[in-house]
């Protein structure tokens, strides 16, 4: 997963980063409430853990905006404010969960999972994905663009079809081996990168706009 952790305490947030890295996610630490809010409007995260007590825009309001602006990434404080009264208004701020200090790692990790898995995704049951001018049949499996017909091999589509689904999240390698190509392992080779670059060459490049976006140390999203 793609995570932000918005803490002011470096021991703290070094401690956050080095756990959820070496579990294999792509996290961003911020110290500043301002920073976090203007990130989190621009990238696409699966989680936000953030601390309540931060300079110049505490995590309360930082959340607050991210909701008013309909950001829906799922947010989890991790405070030292670890009341009763502290929790209702975390949650009715626009929290997601709430966690106090001091705190296991592997609770924490693990209600960053149960976040994750709240994320909707399309409809299961919807027949067509969209993305800007990008249209998606499932019925009839076919791709246009523009009113034009894109002709995509069988792991091309499958492939598009998983980042449709996910429009705007941050898809890490992991996830595509494990949907795409059904690899719990990494083989280590490219076929990540070489699919997703044969889908830029068919989907991307013929247009003016890219829909396929690298996010450097992450993975893939497509946006629209």
């Amino acid at each position: 997963m793609k995570l932000l952790v918005v803490e002011d305490d470096p021991t703290t947030a070094d401690f956050i980063v080095r756990g959820l890295t070496e579990e294999g996610h792509a996290v961003d630490a911020l110290e500043s409430g301002k920073d976090a809010l203007a990130q989190a409007m621009s990238q696409g995260y699966d989680v936000i853990v953030v601390d309540r007590m931060l300079p110049d825009l505490d995590g309360l309001s930082l959340v607050k905006a991210l909701r008013a602006a309909k950001v829906p990434t799922p947010a989890l404080f991790l405070t030292a404010m670890g009341t009763t009264e502290d929790r209702i208004e975390g949650l009715r701020a626009g929290g997601d969960d709430y966690l106090a200090k001091p705190f296991a790692f592997g609770e924490l990790s693990a209600r960053i999972a149960a976040l994750a898995r709240r994320l909707p995704l399309s409809d299961e049951t919807e027949t067509v994905l969209r993305a800007g001018d990008l249209e998606m049949d499932l019925v009839r499996r076919t791709v246009t663009r523009g009113g034009q017909t894109i002709d995509l091999l069988p792991r091309e589509f499958a492939l598009l079809e998983h980042l449709l689904r996910r429009k705007g999240r941050v898809q890490t390698r992991t996830m595509l081996l494990e949907a795409v190509w059904n690899l719990h392992f990494d083989p280590q080779t490219n076929v990540v990168e070489t699919h997703i670059s044969r889908l830029r060459a068919k989907v991307d490049r013929p247009f003016e706009r890219d829909l396929i976006v690298t996010v450097r140390g992450a993975g893939y999203r497509i946006d629209g």
